[in-house]
């Protein structure tokens, strides 16, 4: 599937208004329908889409992606184990995630993603600095023409590619379980010209340090970068919503 498929994808399964219904499940996404659960689950959670404390009924979630109770049950197993949801006795499975624990996590992804920079600065090849240059370029392209949805897949490429030129395959795995925004809060934060250049400075600083191999400011910039964006998911998410 090409990168046009792969967004139209994206954009059927999300709301822009980030209302709380969510879409039917479309395969072609993800490599197992346990996964695609979990993932869609996850987005809406991490989204805002469930209040902390609500209790997740597996039938009602059953049917709005349109799949049986097996797969809910497995992906709400899964949900537990990365802390977002707990099983209480005579409640059943109940939200855990609150803007307290979302800063958390952006903190957690903050330190992750600025080590991965700085290990990047220091590890990475002549010919993966040029591929970053690259991304870095498809981004003020992209920022100029207001393109939502390749903004979000070059965000994703441009992380992915330090993470490789890092060489870490234990912080990989670990900044896994830190993703915070779901798609649809992305184009929200996207949509605003202002953030979008904000953005775009502060990618091409990372990369401009991580190119001269200057350890120190790709760790502090990128810190930075994280940071201040989970500062702008935060006002999205939670806005004057208690903790």
């Amino acid at each position: 599937m090409d990168v046009n498929g792969v967004l139209d994808i994206m954009a059927q399964n999300t709301t822009d208004d980030r209302g709380d219904e969510m879409s039917k499940l479309d395969p072609r996404v993800f490599a197992t329908l346990r996964d695609h659960v979990h993932r869609s689950l996850r987005t809406a959670i991490i989204g805002g889409r469930f209040a902390f404390g609500q209790k997740l009924n597996e039938r009602q979630l059953a049917e709005q992606l349109g799949v049986s109770t097996t797969p809910i049950k497995e992906a709400l197993r899964q949900l537990e184990s990365d802390g977002l949801v707990e099983t209480q006795p005579r409640r059943g499975v109940i939200v855990r995630f609150n803007a307290t624990w979302a800063e958390e996590m952006i903190l957690a992804r903050a330190a992750l993603e600025s080590m991965i920079a700085h290990l990047a600065a220091k590890r990475r090849e002549s010919e993966e600095g040029t591929a970053l240059a690259a991304t870095v370029k498809r981004m003020r392209e992209a920022t100029d023409s207001g393109d939502v949805d390749s903004l979000i897949l070059l965000n994703e490429t441009f992380h992915d590619q330090i993470h490789i030129a890092s060489r870490c395959a234990y912080l990989g795995k670990l900044i896994e379980r830190q993703q915070f925004y779901d798609a649809g809060t992305r184009r929200i934060i996207h949509s605003d010209p202002a953030e979008r250049e904000k953005a775009f400075g502060e990618h091409a600083a990372i990369a401009a340090a991580i190119t001269a191999g200057d350890a120190d400011r790709a760790e502090r910039t990128m810190r930075d970068h994280v940071v201040r964006s989970g500062e702008t998911y935060l006002a999205i998410v939670f806005g004057n919503k208690e903790s």
